[in-house]
């Protein structure tokens, strides 16, 4: 197989050089002008025309950039039309009806959050190359870099205007797809395999871990059990998980069977990937319930080690407090809002709490149960106060009640864990036992369901081309079009 692929590939690799050595070389021209019309006042004028005019182009070509503070709902194309109708009547064509021929012109609207990009009949692109021009710049215009992302939109434009036929990405793929399918149509069932068989080892060493752990410290998980207290509210609902402990044991028993039964050729299919990646979060999950139950006996009964479970009940509250400040001072985040004061204040607040609840712990004058209901009540009250700082987030970020719609759907999806299809990791805590994973808002969960947010609106306003002129435009029917970012 080796060689028939070796031969393949050099014959396509002949080819492709066949087809770019017979094709005439491009060349590559300064704009003949580069004209401003900075109406917005966003520009560095000193920085962007020498950048602007040191870009090569394949044919010569005038270059126009015309900036506008608009609105959000306004259309950037009409916007551009007028302008050129009033103050650059050279920029359309003799008969009033296209643009100009060898002209290209960037359009920018910083406050409406437009790019638009328009050429002459001579230099067209197609809708998804004008898409691609303007996407270069986005990034950038996003981060408030108006000069830096209209010299890339211009340079994306300069590369995709005029384009020579083997410099295009049709040809490009056409011309290597087929050295590419070749060695990949003999290569890639032989790497899946491989990384399956590499990911189910990783999944087997990792059960293994945890099912190693488990089995140790059986009889004393067993022996924890049977003396945490029933009567507590928070033991009797650890006792209620430990009941079915020894038959979910039973069940990572027959997984672990299975899976180091599997040979090197087993060990390379996909189902037998997933069997791996169940033996090794069931047996996960189990260890952390015995860690779990072992903390509740010692806790709830004063036992010597009660601090150290007393600490590790504290840990995820702790955690969520010492990742507040880096939360509010990311970008979007808010961080001088009132609902951060507040939780900045409850930060404050809730480190000194938590000393005092060890003390009187340490004093007998709290028993472990209402220590266990104080830092339920302080998990709950800074779930609220993130769920309000959220809201302050959305309205900072969306434009529209589209917008925040979108962005409080994806806060609510990493809120409860679900979209059904994803199981949120289990807490190794008491807490984390005894109530859902959806009831506490953690930081990490508010970080997931803003990150995801802001990516989602960002490719909203990214998308959604517009090519219409509006209602003056008339018959106008120059190239060109304007989307947001």
């Amino acid at each position: 197989m080796g060689s028939m692929v070796r031969r393949i590939v050099l014959m396509a690799l002949a080819l492709a050089a066949l087809l770019v050595g017979a094709a005439a070389p491009g060349t590559a021209v300064a704009p003949v002008a580069v004209i401003v019309e900075d109406t917005a006042g966003v520009l560095d004028q000193n920085t962007l025309v020498p950048a602007v005019e040191r870009i090569q182009f394949y044919e010569p070509t005038r270059v126009a950039i015309f900036t506008y503070n608009g609105k959000a709902e306004d259309n950037l194309n009409e916007e551009v039309l007028k302008f050129a109708r009033s103050r650059h009547p050279e920029w359309i064509s003799p008969d009033g009806q296209k643009w100009a021929d060898g002209l290209f012109i960037f359009a920018l609207d910083p406050v409406g959050r437009h790019v638009g990009t328009y050429m002459g009949e001579d230099r067209k692109v197609s809708l998804e190359q004008r898409s691609d021009i303007q996407d270069a710049s986005k990034e950038l215009f996003r981060d408030a870099q108006w000069t830096d992302g209209t010299v890339a939109g211009i340079r994306r434009g300069a590369e995709l205007i005029n384009q020579p036929w083997y410099r295009s990405a049709a040809f490009l793929v056409t011309a290597w797809v087929t050295a590419g399918t070749a060695a990949l149509g003999a290569a890639a069932w032989l790497i899946v395999r491989a990384v399956t068989r590499t990911g189910c080892r990783k999944q087997i060493e990792r059960g293994d871990r945890s099912y190693s752990n488990v089995s140790m410290d059986l009889d004393v998980t067993e022996l924890n059990a049977g003396t945490i207290p029933e009567s507590s509210r928070y033991g009797s609902q650890v006792l209620e998980k430990h009941r079915t402990f020894l038959s979910r044991y039973a069940t990572v028993t027959q997984l672990s069977n299975q899976v180091h039964a599997l040979g090197r050729r087993a060990l390379s299919s996909r189902k037998n990937l997933k069997l791996a990646r169940q033996f090794a979060d069931s047996a996960a999950e189990l260890d952390a319930l015995d860690d779990v139950i072992a903390d509740s006996n010692a806790f709830l009964n004063r036992a010597d080690t009660w601090p150290t479970a007393w600490d590790r009940q504290l840990a995820p509250f702790r955690k969520d407090l010492a990742g507040l400040e880096q939360l509010l001072a990311k970008r979007h985040g808010q961080g001088d809002s009132a609902t951060a004061a507040a939780l900045r204040s409850f930060r404050d607040e809730s480190l000194r709490e938590i000393e005092r609840w060890t003390a009187e712990l340490a004093d007998r004058r709290i028993s472990p149960e209402e220590a266990l209901d104080l830092l339920y009540t302080a998990r709950s009250r800074l779930s609220e106060l993130l769920e309000n700082h959220a809201e302050t987030v959305i309205q900072g970020f969306a434009r529209n009640d589209r917008e925040a719609r979108l962005m409080r759907e994806q806060m609510e999806t990493a809120h409860e864990g679900t979209d059904h299809r994803r199981q949120r990791t289990y807490e190794p805590s008491i807490l984390g036992t005894v109530y859902p994973s959806y009831t506490f808002f953690s930081v990490a969960t508010f970080n997931s369901g803003f990150n995801t947010g802001v990516s989602s609106v960002n490719s909203a306003r990214g998308g959604g081309s517009t090519t219409g002129y509006g209602s003056s435009g008339g018959s106008f029917s120059g190239s060109g079009s304007s989307s947001g970012f």
